[in-house]
C-alpha cells in the first residue's frame, strides 16, 4: 500500500486544544510510524492561530481551515472542509478522538470519502499491509471485537479518550492556513449555544472521575461528591438514576445513555453497578466503590471495594485526602 497522510482531526473548545487532540495526535505518530506516511494535523474553527502554533510544537504539519463563516460549529460545513483537505492531501487515515465531536464528524467524513470506519475504538494497531485492526466494545461492553479495515482507499477512526498517551511537544512544526470560507451555507443554521455545567474538568477527558448514584438522596448531597472530586483534582459524574431524579444534569451522566469515561481512577458513590452504567466507566484503570450493600454488582467490577455508609465515608476519606494532599 503506497504511504499516504496520516490525518489527525484536532478539536478546540474555550480557545483552547483538548486534552483528546494531543492523544490522537499520539494515535496518528504510531500510524505514521507503521506506513512511512506523513503525519499532519487539521484545525477547522476562526482565530485558530494559537491552536495551531501548539500543535506545530509538536512537530507535524497543522492544516488551520481557519475563517469566520466557521466560528459557529456546523456538522455540514465541518465535514465538508475535512473532506476536501483529506482528498487534497491524499489522506489515507483520518483519526478522529471519539468526543461528541467526533461521533458526530467521523460517520459523515467516511461516507463523503467512501471510507471504512470504526468508531469507539479501545486499541489499534498497523498491519504489514497497511491496514488498521482495530477493537471495539460490543454488546455493552461485554465483548471486544476486532476487526480489520479493508478494501478501502481511505480508514477514518474514532478513538476512545483516554486510551492513547499523548506525547510532549518534540519539535516544530510548519502551519499553513487554508482560506476556504463556507461556500454553500449550511441547511440548519445555530441560533444559540447554551453551555451546560460541565464542572471544573472536562469529564470526557477527566484522569480521575468521583461518581454519585441515587443513594445521594439529593441534589443537596452532591456537594459530599464534589468536595471529594475537588480535592482528587477530578472531575464530578453521576449515575442514570442520580440524573433521572434531577440531582445531576445529563452533562455529568456516565453510562450507555451518558458518556463514556476511561479515566485512571473511577470512585462510584452509592452506585449499585447496573449494566448501563458499566458499559461507561468500566474500562477505568481502577475502581474504588463505596456502597453499604455488600451484594451490590459494582463490587464485581471495582478493584477497590468499601462497604459502608457514603455518608460517613466519603467525608472522612475527603478529611483524610486533604491531610495527606496538604490542601
Amino acid at each position: 500500500m503506497m504511504a499516504k497522510t496520516i490525518l489527525v482531526v484536532a478539536e478546540v473548545k474555550g480557545g483552547g486544544l483538548r486534552k483528546t487532540s494531543f492523544e490522537t495526535l499520539a494515535a496518528g505518530r504510531m500510524v505514521a510510524g507503521k506506513t512511512g506516511g506523513e503525519l499532519a494535523a487539521v484545525l477547522v474553527g476562526s482565530g485558530l492561530d494559537a491552536a495551531a502554533a501548539m500543535l506545530a510544537e509538536h512537530g507535524v504539519a497543522v492544516y488551520a481551515i481557519d475563517d469566520p463563516s466557521y466560528a459557529t460549529y456546523s456538522s455540514e460545513t465541518f465535514t465538508a472542509a475535512l473532506v476536501r483537505l483529506a482528498q487534497e492531501k491524499n489522506a489515507g487515515h483520518v483519526l478522529f478522538a471519539d468526543t461528541s465531536f467526533g461521533k458526530d464528524l467521523a460517520p459523515a467524513v467516511a461516507v463523503r470519502l467512501d471510507a471504512a470506519l470504526a468508531t469507539d475504538v479501545v486499541a489499534m494497531e498497523v498491519q504489514s499491509d497497511g491496514y488498521l485492526k482495530v477493537v471495539h466494545p460490543i454488546y455493552t461492553g461485554k465483548v471486544n471485537a476486532e476487526y480489520v479495515l479493508q478494501n478501502k482507499a481511505v480508514q477514518v477512526v474514532s478513538l476512545r479518550p483516554n486510551i492513547f498517551t499523548a506525547g510532549a511537544a518534540s519539535g516544530s512544526g510548519r502551519v499553513e492556513k487554508m482560506a476556504w470560507p463556507v461556500q454553500t451555507p449550511p441547511r440548519a443554521v445555530v441560533q444559540q449555544v447554551i453551555m451546560g455545567g460541565g464542572g471544573k474538568v472536562e469529564l470526557a477527558e477527566a484522569d480521575i472521575v468521583v461518581a454519585g448514584g441515587r443513594s445521594l438522596k439529593s441534589a443537596e448531597n452532591f456537594a459530599l461528591v464534589e468536595q471529594l472530586a475537588d480535592v482528587l483534582g477530578g472531575a464530578v459524574g453521576a449515575s442514570r438514576a442520580a440524573v433521572d431524579a434531577g440531582y445531576q444534569p445529563h452533562s455529568r451522566q456516565v453510562g450507555q445513555t451518558g458518556k463514556v469515561v476511561n479515566p485512571t481512577l473511577y470512585v462510584a458513590c452509592g452506585i449499585s453497578g447496573a449494566i448501563q452504567h458499566l458499559v461507561g466507566m468500566r474500562t477505568s484503570k481502577v475502581i474504588v466503590s463505596i456502597n453499604k450493600d455488600p451484594g451490590a454488582p459494582i463490587f464485581a467490577n471495582s478493584d477497590y471495594g468499601i462497604v459502608g455508609d457514603l455518608f460517613e465515608v466519603v467525608p472522612a476519606l475527603t478529611a483524610e485526602l486533604r491531610t495527606v494532599l496538604g490542601k
